[in-house]
């Protein structure tokens, strides 16, 4: 399986456009070659280069679950096929890049899951993760890099 966006490849930056203090809407994204047996996709993005004094190893941008196994193309702003859960702001939208010291990692993961998660709307990614624990077909990411766009 295979996550891409025609807005960057994996390991260069992400446009600007898709930030926080922009237009702040997700790239677009595809999924290839996704295995037999799916049931429903998984989606977050996370950064896990947020700095110690967030509190927090990894900070939570985008978490999307129960994802029709059909969706596999994500048009930019996406109005959402799934089930929004919550990000580590606390939002159920998608929360673009906003690093506040350094060019961060942001990591794009979808997962082809045999089920569907049986968690409410605002279910945290650590939620989820734990719920599709045994159920986890294959997974892909997409690593974009996003800096500050202002001087500190």
């Amino acid at each position: 399986m295979k996550i891409s966006s025609s807005a960057f490849q994996n390991g260069e930056v992400i446009p600007q456009k898709y930030g926080r203090d922009f237009e702040n809407v997700n790239p677009p994204l595809r999924i290839e070659d996704a295995p037999k047996g799916i049931v429903s996709f998984v989606l977050t993005m996370d950064d896990p280069d947020v700095p110690e004094a967030a509190g927090v190893p990894v900070w939570d941008h985008w978490v999307v679950f129960n994802i029709p196994p059909n969706i596999l193309n994500i048009p930019e702003r996406w109005n959402v096929e799934g089930v929004r859960g919550k990000g580590t702001r606390g939002e159920l939208e998608y929360g673009g890049p906003r690093p506040p010291d350094k060019e961060h990692r942001y990591f794009f993961t979808v997962y082809a899951i045999d089920t569907t998660l049986d968690l409410p709307e605002g279910a945290t990614k650590t939620e989820c993760l734990g719920a599709m624990a045994c159920h986890i077909l294959e997974k892909a990411e997409l690593m974009g890099r996003f800096a500050p766009t202002v001087s500190l």
